[in-house]
């Protein structure tokens, strides 16, 4: 158990002085539930506070930041920078994959599911380095992994609804409401890629991949809008 503290400690980059507040934070329900004899809580307690301390130490970065935004920009960014898609690819790219407490069941899923497990991770891990640090240590966590995307969210405008702009600018330009059609659907039921194209009038504009037709539609959107110059 030392050896595997010791790496999680490397990876979250933090000596933690309550050990079990870090393997609680990976630990996810699954596991609990199929080793009844641990007795240790799973992470979701340490995720809530976790989301909390995020979405403040964020909502400071940014108000500091952008001082000539208005609210609904910052709270699209912010909303780009926090979401699930994010941050799970942050705690991916941190390692803590490897580190995570599951049942055999989910320890097979490298899907979608994977992905919101690691996003909750994410956001336990800041939550216990909160609790065994404090405020300052959990900022300069989040301040060093998460908020240097900023700048590629607002550069590349990732933080704009791409769906929303391209019909208005579809029915502005066109008088017409886009329509999205599903092209191919691959994959078994719990890894699916959909490819969806978005269509004004009988014009195909744009395709876009994605995990779920929500995001491919999204994808298949911003594509749309940089092939008409929209932005």
């Amino acid at each position: 158990m030392d050896e595997g503290i010791k790496t999680k400690e490397q990876k979250v980059g933090v000596t933690f002085n309550n050990k079990e507040l870090l393997i609680q934070a990976f630990t996810h329900r699954s596991y609990i539930n199929e080793n009844r004899h641990v007795k240790r809580e799973h992470n979701e307690r340490l995720e809530f506070l976790g989301d909390a301390v995020l979405e403040l130490v964020s909502t400071i970065f940014l108000y500091n930041k952008y001082p000539n935004k208005h609210e609904g920009d910052l709270t699209a960014i912010r909303a780009s920078l926090v979401n699930t898609i994010t941050i799970s690819g942050v705690a991916r790219d941190l390692g803590f994959n490897d580190e995570l407490l599951l049942s055999k069941g989910e320890s097979r899923d490298e899907g979608r599911a994977r992905q919101a497990i690691l996003a909750n991770t994410f956001e336990a891990v800041i939550g216990s380095i909160y609790v065994d640090q404090g405020y300052d240590v959990a900022s300069e966590f989040i301040n060093k992994h998460l908020l240097p995307l900023t700048d590629i969210i607002v550069k590349d405008s990732l933080w704009i609804d791409s769906k929303s702009l391209f019909q208005e600018k579809a029915q502005e330009l066109y008088s017409h409401t886009p329509v999205y059609k599903t092209i191919t659907e691959e994959g078994p039921d719990h890894d699916k890629e959909f490819t969806i194209a978005v269509y004004v009038g009988e014009e195909e504009v744009a395709t876009g991949a994605g995990k779920s037709k929500q995001d491919a539609e999204q994808k298949a959107a911003r594509a749309g809008i940089e092939k008409k110059g929209w932005i």
